[in-house]
């Protein structure tokens, strides 16, 4: 839906990794992202790399059974590959994917925890239940009621929230602010979904602008 495309597929030239540092694999840390969060550490020899890339699906080494493996082969919650990066040291691999279900193999959202991500990372989460919401449109939702709606009443809404935060921190009321800011932010998500758009839209500008 987004007309920003986050799943550009970039990669560095694996041939200036340090396979032999690892002794031909190295660690691979799995990212969300959309949200930043870290998902699960797997190992990568040059050629699981090599396929990662090029099959756009993750891949690595398994040192138990000896052969790569595709993340998902069985259980079909594959990780689509977006981009990798080598640390400055060039031993170990920061690959950024797109999950299609829980990571971890006992059904949780990731292999370090099942907690939702913090701070901007919850950010990117609700952006994508909100797109999801969008396309399903599933009953009993308020998500799935304004889109319902139309543009002009979910615009209407996010100058409701504004004109109400504004009106909170003249009140000088901090646990109101914090809720206007929270209604304010997930309107305007939903004007993004219902424009074609989405948070990363919007962090694109921000990061030209910053840089």
């Amino acid at each position: 839906m987004s007309s920003t495309n986050t799943e550009h597929k970039t990669a560095p030239d694996w041939r200036q990794a340090d396979w032999a540092k690892g002794g031909g694999l190295l660690p691979a840390i799995i990212q969300h992202v959309h949200t930043g969060q870290v998902l699960m550490l797997g190992y990568m020899n040059e050629e699981a790399a090599e396929v990662t890339v090029t099959s756009g699906k993750v891949t690595f080494y398994s040192r138990s059974k000896e052969r790569l493996w595709t993340k998902g082969e069985t259980s079909g919650n594959h990780l689509t590959f977006c981009s990798a990066m080598l640390d400055c040291d060039r031993d170990a691999i920061l690959v950024q994917a797109i999950p299609a279900g829980p990571v971890c193999h006992t059904g949780a959202r990731t292999c370090f925890t099942d907690d939702l991500p913090v701070n901007a990372g919850l950010l990117g989460h609700l952006d994508r239940i909100i797109q999801q919401r969008r396309a399903e449109m599933p009953d009993g939702s308020y998500t799935t009621s304004l889109f319902a709606k139309g543009a002009a009443r979910i615009a209407q809404k996010v100058g409701e929230e504004g004109v109400e935060l504004a009106l909170a921190r003249m009140k000088d009321d901090r646990e109101e602010i914090a809720n206007e800011s929270a209604d304010l932010l997930y309107h305007m998500l939903v004007l993004l979904s219902d424009a074609d758009m989405s948070l990363a839209d919007v962090m694109e500008v921000l990061r030209q602008r910053h840089t």
